[in-house]
């Protein structure tokens, strides 16, 4: 069982997102947006971040990339979990260091293999 972070701002998305990771045996954290995720990460060391991008205060890409390069939490990998699904998104979700790219609405089966291919064990 992983400890999986979900960032995201959208209260529905983010219990259907729970639901999901939960019902596959993980334990939850949670954070309502990306600076909010940063700290959660940092005292938290998750096994795996689920990362919205379209969020207040600090967006995905600066939440990714301020965890990426950010020593203690480097070692986490991050999942971009968005309704944004423009080639250019992806490729620059993926420079700020994120390992994997999930569009919304969310296929659980896609969410799974995602998990599963960054999880440890």
């Amino acid at each position: 069982m992983a400890r999986i972070l979900i960032v995201d701002d959208s209260p529905s998305q983010l219990l259907g997102i729970k639901r999901i990771v939960e019902k596959l045996g993980h334990e939850t954290l949670s954070a309502e947006d990306g600076a909010a995720g940063v700290e959660v990460a940092k005292q938290e060391l998750p096994d795996l971040i689920l990362m919205d991008v379209v969020m207040p205060n600090l967006n995905g890409f600066q939440a990714t990339r301020t965890i990426s390069k950010n020593a203690e939490t480097a070692h986490i990998p991050i999942i971009l979990v968005t309704t944004k699904d423009q080639e250019t998104d992806k490729v620059w979700g993926m420079r700020q260091g994120a390992k994997a790219y999930v569009t919304k609405p969310i296929k659980e089966e896609e969410l799974l293999k995602a998990l599963q291919e960054f999880l440890p064990g």
